[in-house]
C-alpha cells in the first residue's frame, strides 16, 4: 500500500511539473535537427563497430558453454 501512495505522489508531481511548463520563446534552426540526426547516426555507427570488433567477447559474455571436458578424458 506504501509503494502504491508514493507512486501516485510522483505521478501527481510529475503531472504538475508538465501542467506548469511556461512558454519557451526559442528558436530551432534547421541545422539543430540535422545535427541530432547526425550525432544518432554516430552513435548507430559507434555500437556497430565495437559489436564488429569485440564479437567474440560479447558472444562468449552472453553465451553459457561449457568448457569443453572430452579432451582431457581421452589422455
Amino acid at each position: 500500500m506504501n509503494t502504491a501512495v508514493s507512486n501516485l505522489k510522483f505521478l501527481f508531481l510529475i503531472f504538475s511539473l508538465i501542467a506548469y511548463t511556461s512558454p519557451a520563446f526559442a528558436y530551432l534552426e534547421p541545422g539543430t535537427g540535422s545535427m541530432l540526426v547526425q550525432g544518432l547516426i554516430g552513435g548507430v555507427a559507434m555500437v556497430m563497430s565495437f559489436l564488429s570488433i569485440y564479437w567474440q567477447k560479447v558472444k562468449a559474455f552472453f553465451s553459457k558453454e561449457e568448457a569443453d571436458t572430452d579432451t582431457a578424458e581421452e589422455d
